[in-house]
């Protein structure tokens, strides 16, 4: 028993030293780049050199500066309307992350209480959710969130909320796994050997046991959300035109792709970029936490639930 807890103790220092020699790196990079657009974003007005949505008829398709006929008074060039790319990627941006990381909240704030009472309380609680659940995920997420689209209609605040509330079933299903391994614990048996209510013991002692997988998953979440809602810019059912999203300038470029290239290349990049940094991140966040044994397979569930979540 003592060697299993200096093995405990010890694994926790021993996941920080690999995480600083290994994938620490990589999760370094991966978040200085998330700083630089949150940075961008934040002060899109002061950094953008052009209004994002007007354009100039006489600027109309002008290819990047570097290029032969470009400017470098449009230093990626203009769009069909000849409004300015870079201030429409950076103010793209605000929007991106925005999306990804109020909608990665709002499924957390529905998935993660669902999951505690579903793995917490069983019996009946128990069926009832997961049957929920069920249903939710026998529909693949994008499918889903473009039918909810399609009948409310574009609009940020419908963006948020349709990848909100179908996005919330990733968390009770790994939640749930995590709780199920918790309540089993000493610590738990002893609160209720002590009388403490349900809420209590779920607030006070179950709750900060899930709160490392809670950030994978969100981490995760959040490149998820801002693909959907390229996605769904791209159909026309997202953030409506004028304002400035990647998949809308994906969309608006797409008809030119084969003679004005730019228009689709760098809002594709940006986007590339940005969901490549949050994986890496969210994998080196994964390597951090995680535990070992019963604890460590809970957090592998992430990954395994999150592609039968998305790739049915």
């Amino acid at each position: 028993m003592m060697a299993e807890a200096a093995a405990d103790q010890a694994a926790p220092r021993r996941r920080r030293a690999a995480w600083r020699t290994g994938s620490g790196t990589a999760a370094k990079i991966s978040g200085g780049v998330l700083l630089l657009v949150i940075v961008i974003a934040v002060f899109a007005p002061l950094i953008a050199p052009h209004p994002p949505n007007i354009g100039e008829l006489s600027q109309i398709l002008l290819p990047p500066a570097w290029m032969k006929g470009g400017s470098w008074s449009h230093v990626l060039g203009t769009d069909s309307l000849g409004r300015d790319e870079l201030s429409r990627l950076i103010y793209g941006a605000r929007i991106s992350l925005l999306v990804g990381l109020v909608a990665t909240l709002i499924a957390g704030l529905v998935g993660v209480p669902l999951g505690l009472l579903s793995g917490y309380l069983g019996s009946l609680a128990d069926s009832i959710i997961v049957g929920f659940v069920n249903i939710m995920t026998a529909f693949p997420f994008l499918l889903l969130a473009l039918l909810v689209a399609a009948v409310t209609g574009p609009g940020l605040k419908n963006v948020l909320l349709i990848l909100g509330l179908t996005g919330w079933p990733i968390y009770t299903r790994v939640i749930r796994s995590v709780v199920l391994e918790l309540r089993e614990r000493p610590f738990v048996s002893n609160a209720r050997v002590l009388g403490l209510s349900h809420w209590r013991i779920m607030t006070r002692h179950v709750m900060p046991g899930i709160w490392p997988t809670f950030l994978v998953i969100s981490s995760l979440q959040v490149g998820y959300m801002i693909l959907a809602e390229a996605f769904l810019s791209y159909l026309g059912l997202g953030v409506p035109e004028p304002t400035a999203t990647w998949g809308g300038m994906l969309s608006d470029g797409s008809q030119y792709i084969f003679s004005q290239w730019w228009l689709t290349a760098f809002p594709g990049l940006a986007i590339l970029i940005v969901v490549l940094s949050v994986n890496v991140l969210s994998d080196s966040l994964r390597d951090l936490t995680g535990q070992a044994g019963p604890r460590k397979a809970a957090d592998d569930a992430v990954s395994a639930a999150v592609l039968n979540t998305y790739a049915n």
